[in-house]
């Protein structure tokens, strides 16, 4: 079948890191066109890329089928109106949006043209997170009752030339990683009932949020699950990424999945062993077998972001069902909103 041809709103760091990498690897894609609004720096890497000059010019290219909105958070919502508007199927960096509003009346615009419309929850497909989700689905620690997830990062300074630090077309820490962390919890324990947060700008300087710490109560598929999701920008000392206890054991797993580190490096998705963590950062499962203690390394399972592009292509051309459609992914910024009134509120939101 046709391959989609696909065009990047924005070739910063999710461009060159996210998305260029496995649209020009992929049988089923052709990268036809980048965003570049003076500069050529994708002409090296990728030079069959049309390099256009506006976002109204890419969304004018006859023949595109897909466009990608990985540009500064506060304009998703108004690029992804207009590439809907103009006939295209449509992909949109986390976060989705910064209102649920906007969120809403994108879903049904994209349901009235008949056009897929995505968002990239990228790390449903961290090794970690599947190696989470298979320790519980095999229910090697039984009855699970906490379930922590932290997102550590470490700069202590703020960067004045990104509008992520300055507040100036969206950013904060959790729209950023919250978007993340707050949808891997709600694929395995479903939306919650309340949220009760607390969110902060800790360093000196800072203009947007660095700091949260989000619990979700009561979610609707393991309502006596604790869950309780944070990162911040000052950890230099590491927690560990997951730790879940249940009644009959314990997983707890350090360090981060390698895919971003490999694909800033400039490794190509595909390569030999691609999303294998080195055996030294495998998690530890603390349980009973069979009447005996075990205290083990679990493997990790390969991380693989490709199979987001190619469910979109099933999705698209075979009419597979949507893994990360935008419908369900609305959630994810009601609990985001919820989360910033319960800390405003310093109080118990319910959804």
């Amino acid at each position: 079948m046709d391959r989609i041809r696909t065009g990047l709103a924005a070739y910063g760091m999710s461009g060159r890191v996210f998305h260029a990498p496995f649209i020009s690897v992929s049988p089923h894609f052709e990268l036809t066109a980048i965003t570049e609004r003076s500069k050529e720096l994708s002409r090296g890497k990728y030079p069959d890329a049309c390099i256009v000059r506006s976002f109204d010019a890419l969304i004018g290219l006859e023949g595109l089928d897909l466009v990608v909105i990985n540009t500064p958070d506060g304009t998703h919502y108004e690029y992804a109106r207009r590439a809907l508007e103009a006939g295209k199927h449509v992909i949109v960096e986390k976060p989705f949006t910064t209102t649920v509003a906007e969120a809403e009346e994108l879903v049904a615009l994209a349901a009235s043209r008949g056009l897929t419309l995505s968002v990239y929850q990228n790390r449903r497909w961290d090794g970690d997170f599947l190696t989470v989700s298979q320790i519980l689905s095999e229910g090697l620690l039984g009855h699970l009752v906490e379930f922590e997830s932290t997102f550590p990062r470490y700069r202590n300074f703020v960067r004045p030339d990104t509008w992520k630090e300055t507040g100036k077309d969206g950013g904060g820490l959790t729209y950023n990683l919250g978007a993340h962390v707050i949808d891997q919890a709600v694929q395995l324990f479903g939306m919650p009932e309340a949220v009760f947060a607390d969110i902060a700008t800790l360093r000196k300087d800072g203009k947007v949020d660095d700091y949260f710490i989000i619990h979700l109560l009561r979610p609707s598929k393991a309502p006596e699950v604790r869950i309780t999701l944070k990162s911040s920008y000052l950890m230099c000392a590491n927690e560990p990424r997951f730790v879940l206890h249940g009644r009959e054991g314990s997983y707890v797993k350090y360090g981060l999945d390698p895919q971003e580190a490999a694909l800033t490096e400039g490794l190509l998705p595909g390569t030999p062993h691609w999303g294998e963590e080195d055996k030294s950062f495998w998690g530890l499962l603390h349980t009973e077998r069979d009447g005996k203690v075990v205290r083990e390394p679990y493997p990790s399972l390969p991380g693989d972001y490709a199979a987001f592009y190619d469910n979109i292509y099933q999705h698209i051309r075979c009419g597979k069902p949507l893994q990360s459609d935008a419908r369900e992914v609305v959630g994810v910024i009601r609990l985001i909103e919820a989360a910033w009134e319960s800390s405003r509120m310093q109080r118990v939101v319910r959804i």
